[in-house]
């Protein structure tokens, strides 16, 4: 009994200091994430201002240049004047009617109207200015968010105790495809026997953990985390309810989280590398593109008491058209 309490006591102590390093770690990220915030709005408004000086250095140059040539125009105009005013005391007409058609003739004059003056910034230009600033910091909110995800990479290895009969196994238990014959596997009650799948040889039970899977090139795929009791034998809908959580390419273009009834996901780009972060004690599963840090799907506040195994599912091999691996990348921290 007093062991048994005191067992319960360190465990209490271990999840508090995994708490206040969580939350430091919270800390840390947010603050990058202001800062950043900070240095883009500085740069922008510097980029901005800049830009308004140029363009009042241009505006008052344009003036000056209009200026100094109607000042020209004026004083060619004033000349003309003057020849007309002494030729019209003359009486050689003759000779009036001979230079009246060039001093007449009209000039090459610049008018007011033709001359635009951009002496302040525009509103729209201002606009693509903001909405530009907002996209930066977007991109750089999903990149710190998937770091600190990465923080939390564990090594997967493929376990061929639990694969499906018809998967070839890399040697290195780094990459997983449908074959179409029976591989050399070992005969396993922790097989697979209804589905082409099969699990990481570790599982976890506490904490965070993430990896990444390589899908380029796949027409369908499944990928997730499973609880080890997930039923190996029988057909079943894979879902949380069957104790595994999961999303799904199917046909080349359709993404769906896996529930008893699947969720649509309209997703902007193709991803070819996805990240697979746990959170255990937050009941988190959630699934990110690497290549852009977007967010694919979540699911939360699942309630989690089997250990949780990573789970890969290449599916058929559909006669050569999904016959590239999944493969486990190694993440960069």
């Amino acid at each position: 009994m007093i062991r048994d309490k005191t067992k319960k006591i360190q465990e209490i102590k271990n999840s508090a200091e995994v708490r206040k390093r969580n939350s430091e770690e919270e800390k840390v990220a947010r603050a990058e994430v202001f800062t950043d915030l900070i240095r883009s709005i500085e740069r922008c408004q510097t980029e901005m201002q800049y830009k308004m000086e140029r363009q009042q250095k241009a505006a008052e140059k344009q003036e000056d240049e209009l200026i100094e040539k109607l000042e020209q125009e004026i004083a060619e105009l004033k000349i003309r004047n003057n020849v007309l005013e002494r030729l019209s005391h003359t009486e050689d007409h003759l000779h009036l009617l001979q230079i009246y058609s060039s001093l007449c003739s009209p000039r090459n004059t610049r008018y007011w109207p033709e001359i635009r003056l951009k002496t302040q910034e525009s509103v729209e230009t201002l606009r693509t200015a903001l909405t530009q600033l907002q996209d930066t910091l977007h991109q750089k909110l999903k990149k710190t968010v998937l770091r600190k995800m990465q923080q939390n990479a564990v090594n997967v290895i493929l376990d061929p105790d639990t694969a499906y009969p018809y998967l070839i196994l890399s040697d290195d238990g780094k990459q997983v495809a449908h074959g179409d014959i029976i591989q050399k596997l070992p005969n396993s009650p922790k097989s697979f026997e209804r589905y082409p799948c099969v699990l990481g040889k570790v599982g976890f039970s506490s904490r965070r953990f993430y990896f990444e899977v390589e899908v380029k090139g796949n027409t369908d795929w499944t990928l997730g985390v499973a609880r080890e009791s997930i039923d190996r034998k029988e057909r079943m809908k894979l879902c949380p309810g069957t104790g595994c959580w999961a999303v799904n390419l199917s046909d080349g273009n359709e993404y769906k989280a896996l529930y008893g009834r699947p969720v649509s996901l309209d997703l902007k780009v193709t991803p070819q590398q996805v990240g697979v972060f746990v959170d255990y004690e937050d009941g988190l599963v959630s699934f990110h593109d690497v290549e852009s840090g977007s967010h694919i799907y979540s699911f939360t506040a699942q309630h989690f008491t089997d250990k949780l195994y990573p789970f890969f599912c290449p599916n058929l091999n559909n006669e050569g058209k999904n016959s590239s691996p999944l493969i486990i990348k190694r993440v960069y921290r």
